[in-house]
């Protein structure tokens, strides 16, 4: 039997929007797994949200011993789809990254918005004119720039009255 020093960490491609249910039955079955996450603000009916979304959509980490472990009922497991492996065998991935992602995070969280961003605004007396995102003033109101009558103006809005603009 070998000690947990034998152990390396390897990962495995999901189906596509199943890392969440790979995860869950692959820790039912008592393997040690790793969901790289950040976090994300998310702009949803006017309202900022903050979000952690998987870093590596698709993928996981996984704590295995190449050796005495059975990777069988891996392959087999519900949202996996398979172990990556390069020239057919299953590659360890280095210790240092995993230490990094474990790590806590800084306090950084991707912008839902940033300026430059296209905006479209739905306020009484502007609705549906698109503007750009110059800047938050404050929580709960954002700083604007829009094109009017061949000028530019600078307008505050409720960030509640304000969607990503369509592409």
């Amino acid at each position: 039997m070998s000690d947990s020093s034998a152990k390396r960490w390897y990962l495995l491609q999901c189906k596509p929007r199943q890392d969440q249910r790979a995860l869950e039955h692959l820790e039912r079955q008592g393997y040690r797994c790793l969901q790289a996450l950040h976090s994300i603000e998310s702009l949803h009916k006017g309202q900022l949200r903050v979000l952690d979304e998987p870093l590596f959509p698709g993928y996981l980490f996984i704590h295995l011993d190449k050796v005495e472990d059975n990777w069988l009922p891996i392959r087999s497991t519900r949202g996996v789809t398979r172990i990556v492996a390069f020239g057919g065998r299953p590659t360890a991935v280095p210790e240092e990254v995993i230490d990094r992602l474990n790590r806590p995070p800084a306090a950084s969280i991707i912008p839902a918005l940033l300026p430059g961003d296209s905006v479209r605004i739905d306020e009484p007396g502007l609705r549906q004119i698109d503007a750009i995102f110059l800047a938050r003033d404050g929580d709960e109101r954002v700083v604007l720039l829009l094109k009017l009558l061949q000028r530019d103006a600078l307008v505050k809005v409720p960030l509640s009255r304000v969607s990503i603009a369509e592409k």
